[in-house]
């Protein structure tokens, strides 16, 4: 049972920096040391002579990280720069390395030592290869501020402490593993054992111990120090830890039991702790500006099982199996004096008074010790033999050696024995003797044990009716002071042990008995003051176990007593709510409370006056402790209003881009940090008080509160040059002034300012806001910009070239309206405004939004073709693409894949971004998409050059400028007329026929570039070249085709000409591509008009599922008869009939070698007519290259 004296003086000192030290680190080579300190500088040592070996200059900041590996050491320093050094010599291997835009937290090579990963407070974790000194893949984006960065030994895993989490990855494919929920403030150091079985935390006052095979915590957190733990280093035999601690003091734990087996104090705080290569010292350095040196005991390997497992257990009060745990070790040790003392004082807790007297006198005769004397003196105690324990403890005193920590402890439990024993008034004057003997720094013991008897004599008087003396007792007893400090002395778990003691229940029943006995004395008001005492001197877990006490289930109710004064109270706090004088209230309210913890009132006034003072955050832990005292399940919870927000939030910035501009500060942020931001904000903490308050209004509030904090802004604009780019203002605010010379800050400082003027927190750039060097990023960033933009809450249009005071018509002619990626950015938002290059509205035109002013869209119409209603409620669809393809038809693009990319958002598509593909292929795939998804075939529709992805295809979007071929309608008149004559000229049954099997034709579909395209075709016969007027580089040729009258072609291809008595082996067709709307069928089964990307974007049919036919029953309506569905179809097949007779747009394909045909493109629409109702041409589908 001894106590743990500090070490104060350590074998030597390593001197000779100037500042901390905070990193220490050996050798394998036993022979070397390396240091990094505050000083900005390492230094390399000879551990046998302590004598600096090299001083290691190159930072220009504070060193805190170190790592060696073989003959590597690695550095890094608070402002971010990595250097490595040849470990034999000190000599710098490589310049300074900027690694990260913030400190840099810790280091630590992979086992084999080629990598070195960096862990830093910019939220990122990087890795290095010790060769080259390159970065080696990607960066981890951690989200939070990185502390430690770990290998396991077998470099299985990566460990990762942050604030919050201990986040575990495979180091291979960078995947997470486990995420730990460590320390509540954060998570650093780690350190594993070499076998790699359990990896340490720390990050409070605590240790904790995690098993890598489930990743659970393995038992209770070890504790000992009482403030923050800035180091852990591990035994290389894996048995010993070392903790350095801010309580100045370095800690040796036994890893198998968890106990501290010694204590080296220092006089300031050790940051930095190892244990050297062969184990039998410990070296720490700190804020002394030195590194200790102190030896590990020789017996701390030592284990003796039972012992330490039997005090575990009588701590526990499972006293059996103490003694059993001891008695097998006395069967295996027989000689084993200190067993014998510790089995005796488990069978005096056990009140076996007469072998544990045997145990101590056994335990003597083997070897005469302070345990054995002491176990001796509480026997004789506990048999009344005073006389005897008296002179038992005074031998005892012989085997001290003179340590006042050990006498201390031996007369305390002596006064403890004879207190015991009925000796009252000699116990209570001893422990006086001691008090006043004692030097400062042990009064807490002498309090603790002077407490617990005052306690005793309490509960001894109130049991005897006694209740003024009682009171008095207890009154000594919890204003004491012994309780006051957070952290027991260590004295006090030994007395534990020896007394059975639980002195944190007694000093809350000293609380309750106090209450008590003044309320048996006739002393109410006494009794109220004691009761609010209490509940400001006990802990909140205590204060849960009042909860009984206070209800009356008990001798005394005293909660009946005190009641008449919560109702005056409550009245008091409700009359200074109604007059807004919160403070006034929330005391008043607070009184409610101390008298009665379940008073529901008296918490909802509490928030009430919390909310009324604006402090959101007191109010929220209120409601917290109001559910945790009370129980109540009706109300909401503070933490399902948290969860319920967050999924609002989510919801929010799914729709939202990856990453914002601080319109306030200036600084980038993702989601994560937006949401960090958000919960920090006072708009936040109203959210969470108001909806505890008012349950029924919370989803309706949640979602206007986030949406208005989260909103944000968008700019579209003309880039000019070089833009800032994500690289260049990362880390940095956009306001600072060490930017001012990257080029377009001011544009970017001035939208930022416009937002921010506007009423929004956010602001988003697509050139610093995108890492264009991150693919994966930049894929996302172009298929979900088009959503950005839609949901922005402003679109903030910036034309460059339009200076103040512009006349109308200064829009159309900018250069804005003539850049590929503006077609989106003007029809996605909601809400649009544009500004001159001062950033004064255009036109002086204050309307809330521009696409509600006349004058500004009418001009955007005439130089754009995008009329009010179109740019006002434009809704991604693959519907129309003819008109959408003309409106970017005049468009460029700095990169000429651009051109397709800017159009997927428009259509609702999401591709792959593939930049070198050309824009050929990119618009070639955008189009594909396009006529297979939705079977709209008016993308065919074009003059032009034929793209090398498909003929039917063309290979620019310049194809699309002339507008959409218009050929002459008839009226319903005019078919219906048409009708009636058919019925005269053309058998019925030809009509339906022709009707089912054009219905029954499958949906245009590509499968690897090819075009199945469904049509009615014409066997050309002749192709004869004619004179033309057409540029020289064109060719016209006179095409007559079976059914159809003779028409003209141009075209830049050279055809070759046969006529029927001059054939040849290739083939032409003329055909119509078929037209599913010429059917005139209802549609009932189209898609939604609106596509979000989330709708299409897990889409897995196959291209072949595009050309499924839709069922016979598809048009069927259940409220007709069969008759008048025969009429129905008559009339629909007669009419269909009619339109085909009408002049038509067609293609010329040519056959190729592999009988698949291609189209002959031409720069002008060719327009073909049937000769007459019965010649519409053959049913097919055709593939077309």
């Amino acid at each position: 049972m001894s106590q743990l004296i500090p070490s104060t003086r350590p074998l030597r000192a390593f001197e000779g920096h100037e500042g901390t030290v905070m990193a220490v680190t050996v050798f394998p080579d036993k022979r070397r040391m390396v240091t990094g300190s505050y000083d900005k500088t390492l230094r390399l040592w000879d551990l046998k002579t302590g004598v600096v070996l090299k001083k290691m200059e190159g930072h220009t900041s504070v060193v805190q990280a170190l790592a060696v590996s073989r003959d590597l050491i690695a550095s890094g320093d608070f402002g971010g720069e990595l250097i490595a050094w040849r470990g034999e010599t000190g000599e710098i291997l490589t310049q300074p390395i900027k690694a990260h835009s913030k400190e840099i937290n810790w280091l630590d090579f992979s086992p084999d030592g080629t990598v070195l990963a960096t862990g830093s407070g910019d939220g990122t974790t990087k890795f290095w290869c010790t060769k080259t000194w390159q970065m080696q893949g990607e960066p981890i984006e951690c989200g939070h501020y990185v502390l430690c960065v770990q290998y396991s030994p077998s470099g299985e895993y990566l460990t990762i402490g942050k604030y919050s989490k201990i986040e575990i990855l495979n180091p291979g494919t960078m995947e997470r593993v486990a995420s730990l929920e460590g320390h509540m403030s954060f998570n650093s150091p780690l350190a594993w054992t070499p076998d790699g079985t359990r990896l340490l935390s720390g990050g409070d006052s605590t240790i904790r111990e995690w098993d890598p095979s489930t990743w659970q915590q393995v038992g209770h957190p070890w504790q000992g120090h009482y403030n923050h733990i800035y180091a852990i280093a591990i035994h290389p035999a894996g048995t010993l830890v070392a903790s350095g601690s801010s309580d100045n003091q370095v800690r040796l734990w036994r890893l198998s039991d968890r106990r501290t087996i010694a204590i080296f104090q220092h006089s300031s705080p050790p940051k930095s702790v190892t244990f050297s290569t062969d184990g039998k010292h410990i070296l720490s350095g700190g804020q002394d500006n030195r590194i200790s040196e102190w030896a590990v005991p020789k017996n701390a390997n030592s284990e003796t099982l039972a012992i330490t497992t039997a005090r575990d257990a009588c701590i526990a009060r499972d006293l059996s199996t103490a003694e059993e745990l001891l008695t097998q070790d006395i069967h295996k040790h027989p000689s084993d004096d200190t067993s014998y003392a510790h089995r005796s004082f488990v069978r005096a807790r056990k009140l076996d008074w007469d072998h544990a007297l045997k145990d101590a006198i056994k335990s003597i005769s083997i070897q005469p010790s302070l345990t054995g004397f002491i176990s001796k003196g509480i026997s004789l105690c506990g048999q009344g033999h005073i006389r005897e324990a008296r002179a038992a403890f005074d031998v005892a005193s012989m085997f001290t050696n003179q340590d006042s920590k050990t006498n201390l402890f031996l007369l305390l439990t002596k006064a403890i024995a004879l207190f015991n024993a009925d000796q009252h008034e000699e116990a209570m004057l001893l422990i006086k003797e001691l008090t006043a003997a004692c030097p400062t720094t042990d009064l807490l013991g002498c309090r603790v044990v002077e407490t617990y008897l005052r306690i005793q004599l309490g509960i001894n008087a109130f049991d005897g009716g006694r209740h003024d003396e009682a009171a008095d007792h207890f009154t000594s007893a919890v204003s004491s002071g012994a309780f006051s400090s957070k952290f027991m002395p260590k004295i006090y778990e030994d007395l534990t042990v020896l007394f059975s003691w639980d002195l944190k229940s007694l000093y809350l029943t000293a609380h309750q008995k106090r209450c008590q006995a003044f309320l048996s004395a006739g002393k109410p008001d006494e009794a109220f003051e004691a009761y609010q005492y209490m509940m400001d001197a006990i802990d909140e877990s205590a204060k849960a176990s009042c909860l009984d006490w206070s209800n009356g289930k008990c001798e005394v109710p005293f909660k009946q007593e005190c009641s008449a004064f919560c109702a005056v109270f409550a009245k008091h706090s409700k009359a200074k709510l109604g007059k807004m004088l919160w403070i006034e209230a929330l005391l008043d309210a607070q009184k409610v409370i101390e008298l009665d913890s379940l008073s529901y009132l008296g918490y909802n006034l509490k928030h009430a006056a919390l909310h009324g003072a604006r402090r959101y955050d007191e109010a929220i832990e209120n409601d917290a402790l109001e559910i945790g005292q009370c129980s109540r399940h009706s109300d909401t919870k503070p933490s399902e209003v948290e969860r319920a927000i967050r999924r609002v939030i989510d919801a929010q910035l799914d729709n939202a881009p990856l990453r914002v501009l601080d319109t306030t500060t200036g600084l980038l942020c993702d989601q994560e940090a937006q949401i960090s931001a958000f919960k920090m904000s006072i708009e936040y903490k109203e959210l969470v008080s108001s909806t505890i308050m008012h349950p029924d209004l919370h989803v309706k509030r949640i979602e206007k509160v986030v949406m208005t904090y989260l909103q944000y802004a968008m700019l579209s604009h003309r880039w000019e040059g070089r833009e800032p780019l994500l690289q260049d203002i990362q880390g940095k605010g956009v306001y600072d002034s060490e930017l001012d010379l990257v080029s377009g800050m001011t544009k970017l400082r001035s939208f930022c300012k416009t937002a921010r003027n506007a009423g929004y927190n956010w602001a988003w750039s697509d050139t610093c806001c995108i890492d264009k060097t991150n693919n994966v990023e930049l894929q996302e960033s172009v298929n979900f910009m088009f959503v950005w933009y839609q949901h922005s809450a402003l679109t903030i249009i910036y034309l460059s070239d339009v200076p103040p005071s512009s006349k109308s018509g200064a829009l159309a002619t900018s250069v804005w309206n003539t850049r590929g990626w503006t077609v989106q950015e003007f029809i996605a938002p909601k809400i649009i405004l544009f500004y001159q290059n001062n950033w004064t509205l255009y036109l002086d035109d204050h309307t809330p939004n521009h696409k509600e002013s006349f004058a500004i869209m009418q001009e955007l119409k005439d130089a754009t073709g995008i009329d009010q209603p179109a740019a006002a409620a434009f809704r991604p669809s693959m519907s129309g693409a003819r008109e959408k393809l003309h409106w970017a038809s005049t468009r460029i693009t700095t990169r000429q894949e651009d051109i397709a990319y800017s159009l997927f958002g428009i259509f609702g598509v999401r591709l792959s971004v593939d930049y070198g593909e050309k824009q050929d292929k990119a618009l070639g795939r955008l189009l594909q998409e396009i006529v297979a998804r939705s079977g709209d075939i008016t993308s065919l529709d074009w003059v032009g050059k034929s793209s090398e992805f498909n003929s039917c295809l063309p290979a620019s979007i310049t194809s699309y400028e002339a507008p959409p071929c218009k050929l002459p309608l008839l009226s319903d008149d005019q078919i219906q007329s048409s009708v009636s004559s058919l019925r005269e000229t053309v058998a019925v049954d030809f009509a339906s026929n022709l009707y089912t099997m054009l219905r029954n034709m499958s949906a245009p579909r590509f499968a690897t570039q090819r075009l199945h395209l469904p049509c009615l075709a014409f066997n050309v016969r002749e192709v004869r070249r004619v004179r033309s007027l057409a540029p020289e580089a064109h060719f016209t040729y006179r095409v007559k085709a079976d059914g159809l009258h003779n028409l003209l072609i141009t075209t830049e291809e050279t055809l070759v000409q046969f006529w029927p008595v001059r054939p040849i082996e290739q083939k032409f067709v003329l055909v119509r591509p078929w037209d599913r709307s010429l059917l005139e069928l209802p549609d009932f089964s189209g898609p939604p008009n609106f596509m979000e990307p989330s709708d299409f974007g897990h889409d897995t049919e196959s291209e072949e599922d595009y050309g499924m036919s839709p069922s016979p029953s598809d048009d069927r309506s259940s409220g007709h008869s069969v008759n008048q569905e025969v009429v129905d179809l008559e009339s629909r097949a007669l009419r269909l009939l009619v339109r085909l007779g009408q002049p038509f747009s067609a293609f010329l394909l040519a056959q190729q070698h592999s009988g698949e045909y291609k189209r002959i493109a031409s720069d002008h629409d060719i327009i073909g007519q049937v000769k007459d109702a019965v010649s519409v041409g053959d049913i097919r589908t055709i593939k077309i290259l």
